[in-house]
């Protein structure tokens, strides 16, 4: 299926691995340039990588995203080096697993800066060029959390699901230009923040790794961790024209887990 967007722009925050990366990887194949992020030289040089052997063009970017000031400079260099920004795919890493109760509020603060706020101030940077050209898409990637909270991962829980109410809410205020903006929720996709997740609930749970996972295997309908790239591969779909009447969704790519409606 030829997807419409060969040509196009797009921003992936934080790509220089697991999902982030899946997702740059997914868009490059229908032709889009992408623009990775990250703080790991080793993993965006690996990201560049796969997106120019997909057949497409890449530039990486050493980004942190606590560093709100870079914001401008960053985005600017994208657009002069590979044209104005078409696709937003927002992504951050994860907090430490924490309870809710009993956390320093240093820590909200800092995570709420990271995680939320960084996400909003980019897309308002990227925002006017997209309705300028009436043609835009904003997709941000959360965790099944946000809808069914994860046991000791209550700052993850928290702000992402922030993050849908902010996407819900700027859907209908963009759908007009053309634009839309859409959430992607992962259940349990195989990448290294998972496999760390698993590890330090068996540690705390004083079991093995393995029995950890057969344990979630039981919860998933499908009985299988995802793969990044049915993860990327949905991302990209919504990134498309095909995709042009969703907008204020919340799309889940866990094999079934998630049983609220």
């Amino acid at each position: 299926m030829d997807l419409g967007i060969k040509g196009k722009v797009a921003l992936v925050i934080a790509s220089s691995r697991g999902l982030g990366q899946a997702m740059a990887v997914s868009l490059a194949r229908e032709g889009v340039k992408v623009a990775v992020t990250g703080r790991n030289p080793e993993g965006l040089q690996k990201s560049v990588e796969m997106i120019e052997a997909a057949g497409s063009q890449a530039l990486a970017l050493n980004w942190d995203l606590s560093d709100h000031s870079v914001i401008d400079a960053l985005i600017t260099k994208v657009e002069t080096e590979l044209g104005p920004i078409d696709i937003l795919i927002n992504n951050t890493g994860g907090p430490p697993p924490t309870p809710a109760a009993g956390q320093d509020p240093a820590l909200w603060t800092k995570s709420f800066n990271d995680m939320v706020l960084s996400l909003i101030s980019i897309t308002d940077r990227v925002l006017p060029g997209m309705r300028e050209r009436k043609w835009g898409r904003v997709i941000t990637s959360t965790t099944s959390g946000a809808i069914a909270p994860i046991k000791n991962l209550a700052i993850s829980n928290t702000l992402r699901a922030a993050l849908l109410a902010w996407s819900k809410t700027l859907a209908t205020e963009v759908a007009a230009d053309g634009i839309t903006v859409n959430i992607i929720m992962p259940g349990r996709v195989s990448t290294d923040r998972l496999r760390q997740l698993d590890e330090a609930r068996a540690k705390r749970e004083q079991t093995s790794y393995e029995e950890v996972v057969k344990a979630s295997l039981r919860q998933i309908p499908m009985g299988r961790y995802g793969d990044p790239t049915e993860y990327g591969d949905a991302a990209a779909f919504l990134a498309s024209q095909n995709a042009s009447f969703i907008t204020g969704t919340v799309t889940r790519i866990d094999g079934g887990q998630i049983q609220a409606i």
